[in-house]
């Protein structure tokens, strides 16, 4: 089971890679600027962060994504690293895995050139 601080790390990584999270209730997309202030999560990513982990926002999924937000919380989904990329992926424990991570359509990324968010 993923930690609420395990997903919102995995929101911070794909954030400052340009991902956005669908609030399907609103039909909105938000993204933070800035995901990290100092050594910090911004106040801006923090409101997004209790937007989305609200019962209120209905399903929030990072784009590119199947998995809600929600379900990422249940004892079934673990946030872990992607073979490929490095970057935090979820994984699910037992049954049908997950089938491609969030980096499949960024067409720079993995980038060993650039430092890892």
């Amino acid at each position: 089971m993923s930690s609420q601080q395990q997903v919102k790390r995995y929101l911070a990584y794909w954030f400052q890679l340009g991902k956005k999270v669908v609030i399907d209730k609103s039909n909105s997309l938000v993204r933070p600027q800035p995901v990290i202030v100092g050594e910090r999560y911004s106040q801006e990513f923090e409101d997004i962060c209790q937007l989305i982990f609200s019962p209120d926002s209905g399903d929030c999924y990072l784009e590119g994504t199947q998995q809600t937000i929600a379900e990422l919380l249940l004892p079934y989904w673990e946030v872990e690293s992607c073979a490929l990329c490095q970057m935090p992926i979820p994984i699910k424990i037992a049954g049908i895995p997950t089938p491609v991570c969030p980096c499949h359509d960024l067409l720079t990324w993995p980038n060993t050139e650039l430092p890892v968010p």
